[in-house]
């Protein structure tokens, strides 16, 4: 494996925009330079055609490649998810437990603070969707987990060795103050699964949530006299929203409107992604129920959306084309404003001077060809036929 050398491409997406025919110079996992030459001391990666973009962050990811974390909180499964995203542009993820019970928490996390004291490539922390969320806007979630915050919570969110932590709550199921105390554990708050009024919203915002979990989904709609909770994240310009552009959970005037109403840098590209993504898997069981795959839609028994099977380079593409945006912007809302949200911009999210070298290659169809995280392998599309 290569330590320190060039990777080059006819074109490179950096923090100041796209360049051409530049050499990215990687050191130690780092980049330190971004070059119109390169120096003579380093071996140099020269890929023919394509872009170089910068690795992809997916704040919510339950599964993929066949299995689901809250099924399989294992080191194993984690890595067939990570495998399974790889493919697809994502070079760092928050694997996603959503409610269940204690135990299945504590497992995962167990899970996650294994794979990040030994490094495991593309994991950066955890997110834990419930389980104190509304019952009227559960969705999927299975209702006998849902449940106030106890003290085997807390003390699971307070743990100093699970990375990034995001856990997604309704404000109307935690006070304000519990909402100040988690994000003093270092906790990145979202707000979701909720039927609360904009006021409760705004109380929860103002003790320091910073988010909103997949935008319009299992929450409180915007009204004429009450704007829930999706007219206050639409509204609010401090808090970023993950949204799933699949094509099913959102309508395209919808999320253009999100996109027109935050702040720049604000919306975000998420998954939702369950165990079929990678695979040709058709039902899968989810507690007590299965869920079953119709092309690119999943559904419970009862017809409730169960997630997705996207994956953050369709998301991106999606993104161009319900929202009109250049291929720079919806990659951005894949990584740069994911990393913003996460606090981790100064590592990842972008090709600049100091950051992590997290990086993907794009073949001129912006399909995904191989991607490097620290500057190592981290996936090369085997199947590939053209020239490097």
């Amino acid at each position: 494996m290569l330590v320190n050398f060039y990777l080059s491409a006819p074109r490179v997406l950096t923090d100041t925009g796209w360049q051409r025919h530049v050499f990215v110079r990687i050191e130690r996992g780092r980049i330190t330079a971004i070059e119109q030459q390169p120096q003579a001391d380093l071996p140099v990666h020269t890929l023919s055609h394509g872009s170089l973009i910068p690795g992809l962050i997916d704040v919510q990811v339950n599964g993929g490649g066949g299995v689901l974390f809250n099924q399989q909180p294992t080191r194993e499964a984690l890595r067939t998810m990570l495998q399974a995203h790889a493919r697809f542009g994502t070079t760092a993820m928050l694997p996603t437990v959503i409610t269940d019970s204690i135990e299945v928490m504590q497992q995962a996390a167990d899970t996650i603070a294994s794979a990040l004291a030994e490094q495991e490539a593309g994991v950066i922390g955890i997110h834990f969707e419930g389980p104190h969320l509304s019952l009227a806007k559960k969705g999927v979630h299975p209702p006998a987990h849902i449940r106030q915050l106890s003290d085997a919570e807390w003390q699971l969110y307070q743990r100093h060795d699970l990375g990034i932590k995001v856990v997604t709550l309704a404000p109307e199921m935690v006070a304000p103050e519990l909402i100040a105390e988690l994000v003093a554990a270092g906790v990145h708050v979202c707000l979701g699964h909720s039927n609360a009024d904009s006021a409760t919203v705004q109380a929860a915002l103002t003790a320091g949530a910073t988010g909103f979990t997949h935008l319009y989904n299992g929450m409180s709609p915007l009204q004429s006299r009450e704007p829930g909770m999706v007219g206050t994240a639409l509204v609010d310009a401090s808090s970023w929203c993950g949204i799933i552009l699949d094509g099913h959970h959102v309508h395209p005037l919808a999320a253009l409107l999100a996109y027109q109403a935050k702040a720049k840098g604000k919306l975000m590209l998420v998954t939702d992604a369950m165990s079929p993504v990678g695979t040709d898997q058709q039902e899968f069981a989810f507690f007590q129920g299965k869920v079953v795959r119709q092309g690119t839609r999943l559904t419970d028994p009862s017809g409730s959306l169960a997630g997705s099977v996207l994956d953050m380079m369709s998301a991106v593409r999606n993104a161009r084309q319900q929202l009109g945006v250049a291929l720079s912007e919806a990659i951005a809302m894949a990584s740069g404003y994911p990393a913003d949200f996460l606090n981790c911009a100064g590592q990842r999210g972008s090709l600049a001077l100091g950051k992590q070298a997290d990086i993907v290659w794009l073949d001129d169809d912006a399909e995904v060809q191989g991607s490097w995280v620290q500057g190592q392998p981290f996936y090369v599309n085997t199947n590939y036929t053209g020239d490097a």
